[in-house]
């Protein structure tokens, strides 16, 4: 199947406070219905409101924790999106909140690939964690000094070295 078709069709909430990176974000996305946000409250009353397949959340600038939260008691898969917060203690807190996954921005010329992949999984009932981590491995090698063989057991939701 195509990215084109497992987007086809997809709702995604797109939740940053910087509107260029929510412009990157449709634009690789354009297959799907992207709803953007640029502040809490607004992305609050869309996920209360409104369906969505997948919710992309910036953790920085829109308290995207407490927008994790407020996902998980709707129910809806959420990815959390972050640049100056990639470090060991925000993925652990995305794995304990019940993130999907973890989008550094770094790597938004590969966020159609990697959202993809995440809807496959989540279809497939899967955890997108240990698929994220072989395959950005050099990244978070480089960052954290980590490598996906490192992760003892990825059903623990902690990632070592916290």
């Amino acid at each position: 199947m195509s990215a084109s078709d497992i987007l086809k069709g997809k709702k995604i909430l797109a939740v940053d406070d910087e509107p260029d990176v929510l412009d990157v974000i449709i634009e690789h996305l354009h297959d799907a219905d992207v709803v953007t946000a640029t502040d809490f409250q607004t992305a609050k009353e869309l996920i209360a409101r409104e369906p969505f397949d997948l919710a992309i959340l910036d953790i920085m600038g829109v308290d995207g924790f407490a927008l994790l939260e407020i996902c998980g008691e709707h129910g809806l898969p959420a990815a959390m999106l972050t640049a100056r917060a990639t470090n060991v203690r925000s993925l652990n807190q995305s794995l304990r909140l019940g993130a999907v996954s973890f989008l550094p921005k770094e790597e938004l010329a590969s966020l159609r690939e990697l959202v993809v992949e995440i809807l496959e999984e989540l279809e497939q009932g899967k955890s997108h964690w240990l698929r994220l981590f072989k395959r950005l491995g050099p990244l978070f090698k480089e960052k954290f000094g980590i490598v996906w063989q490192d992760l003892e057991k990825p059903s623990q939701h902690r990632i070592p070295y916290d």
